[in-house]
């Protein structure tokens, strides 16, 4: 199952346990436990370190947990952890087996001290690129904490589980049997939900914090650009991220990034955040900015201040809070997000095999959605408002040519139709004629472009109709000390590229900036 260059690199990878582990598996005789005792049984072979045994009495099948005999710890897969959940496995072997995680002393700790018993389930496709950042996290928290379990669960296999949970997007976790969480969440915020003191915590460190020369707010590619050129010139540099990596995370293939032909969001973030960090940069992460409070006088300091309710404060702030998807804004939108509502059709698109499903939007993410969807489920509707598609021609061909779609144009969608738990269908009319009609289907995709996370800036600076901040070449915006680089500015092309250079270039105007402005305390 494993090429044999895979095993070579496992191998090395497993001389780091330190304690001998076992794989306990729970197999019947269907083709997927074959697959599994399959991959088991060659990992096994890789490590003296690793014994696999087939005794387990886990309810699902197939299913194995990763344990150690000198500690009461449990981390079970239930399902193959193939595809981006493969190296979730690898951790998980490693972890269990005594090799130390890269986490700080603080957060390990954090873990370690949480009091209370916490089983965890998060239901995963293999497809989807936010998966793993749960299923590596909630490992190994598992890992270290004896009262902490977690099984992850692939929801495809477990169909009939996600049917009677009602599992409608992914990552799904659930906490001792009920709804936890819906989505991506790093570590740092499982750990904020479970350990109620943290943002407290976390408020009167921010509060002691001297004033910084630059402060970013936003931890995109915008935002890691400004910090690593800020530090580079030895300013006084932090970041305060609502979630570090930024809309990036849920982009899935990224190919136009020159110089690197293939990378996936979680991919790039990871390494957008190890580069900052490899800079002396304040970063204070999970921290939403909810107001920008301007310098009273030339050279004085600008304040940001955060949901916590602690206040920063810098001689130059840098905006780059990206923008996030724009929704329909129609009745039943908001009630069924999560039960057939969808933005993510790589993440979810599994969830809907074999089912109806409709896409809103005919640029080229929703075309893109369409035809990804053709492949898994039994129709897709795609919509879109204005009397043509927008997609490059090359994938208007491909979607014309599936025989599972149909498109329709100039229709505008009035309501998602749903039956208190679910989504059974949507209302759409014809723009022409005014004609209503509805559509039966189980998803609806949202693929309508983005929106600028800048509704707290408004009435202190200057946005655009569309709610962008307005900057000029030079990434400068109306207030002096303020400058705006990324998705949330008026720059032409959001593009991640296009974010990073700009930046870059926020963070240069900040640096001419301060060394031609006289510190209010000096110049009294």
């Amino acid at each position: 199952m494993l090429e044999q260059n895979v095993k070579d690199q496992l191998k090395a990878y497993f001389e780091r346990i330190q304690h001998p582990i076992a794989l306990v598996a729970s197999l019947d005789e269907g083709a997927s436990s074959q697959e599994m005792r399959e991959l088991l049984g060659e990992i096994a072979a890789l490590s003296d370190s690793i014994t696999l045994v087939e005794t387990g009495s886990d309810a699902r099948k197939p299913s194995f947990a990763v344990t150690r005999a000198d500690a009461d710890v449990s981390v079970r897969f239930a399902g193959l952890p193939l595809g981006h959940e493969f190296n979730s496995l690898i951790l998980a072997l490693l972890q269990v087996g005594g090799h130390p995680p890269k986490e700080t002393p603080e957060v390990l700790e954090q873990i370690r001290s949480l009091d209370g018993e916490f089983h965890f389930e998060t239901y995963f496709s293999l497809s989807c690129q936010n998966c793993p950042d749960v299923v590596q996290a909630l490992n190994l928290m598992a890992a270290l904490n004896p009262k902490i379990r977690h099984v992850a669960i692939d929801g495809a296999l477990f169909q009939d589980e996600v049917e009677a949970r009602q599992v409608m997007a992914v990552p799904a976790i659930y906490l001792n049997g009920q709804p936890f969480g819906q989505g991506r969440m790093g570590l740092e915020q499982i750990l904020a939900l479970l350990d109620t003191g943290a943002a407290a915590r976390d408020a009167e460190r921010i509060k002691a914090k001297d004033a910084f020369d630059v402060l970013v707010v936003g931890g995109g590619p915008a935002g890691a650009a400004a910090a690593v050129y800020a530090a580079r010139k030895g300013l006084r540099t932090g970041i305060a991220a609502e979630r570090f990596g930024g809309q990036v995370l849920d982009t899935m293939a990224i190919e136009n990034f020159i110089s690197v032909p293939h990378t996936e969001g979680p991919k790039l973030g990871a390494a957008l955040e190890a580069h900052v960090r490899g800079y002396d940069v304040d970063i204070m992460n999970l921290q939403k900015a909810e107001e920008l409070i301007p310098a009273t006088e030339p050279g004085g300091l600008i304040q940001v201040r955060l949901a916590g309710g602690a206040t920063l404060k810098a001689r130059s702030v840098i905006l780059s809070t990206g923008a996030r998807w724009r929704t329909m804004n129609v009745p039943g939108e908001n009630d069924y997000r999560n039960k057939g509502v969808a933005f993510c059709p790589h993440c979810d698109g599994p969830l809907f095999k074999g089912k109806r499903v409709a896409v809103i939007g005919g640029g080229n993410s929703g075309v893109e959605a369409a035809i990804d969807l053709a492949g898994i489920v039994a129709h897709v509707t795609l919509i879109e408002f204005d009397a043509r598609l927008r997609a490059d021609a090359v994938l208007q061909a491909k979607l014309n040519s599936l025989p599972n779609v149909t498109v329709i144009v100039s229709a505008q969608t009035t309501e998602v139709l749903g039956d208190g738990a679910r989504v059974t269908g949507l209302a759409y009319k014809e723009r022409e004629s005014g004609a209503a009609h509805r559509v039966e289907l189980d998803g609806i995709f949202v693929q309508i472009g983005l929106v600028p996370n800048t509704e707290w800036l408004k009435g202190t600076l200057a946005l655009s109709p569309r709610g962008e901040i307005e900057i000029d070449a030079a990434g400068r915006t109306s207030l002096p000390g303020v400058f705006a680089a990324g998705d949330a500015t008026t720059v032409p092309y959001k593009q991640i590229i296009i974010a990073m250079g700009d930046g870059a270039k926020a963070s240069l105007s900040a640096f001419d900036h301060l060394i031609r402005t006289v510190p209010a305390a000096a110049a009294a």
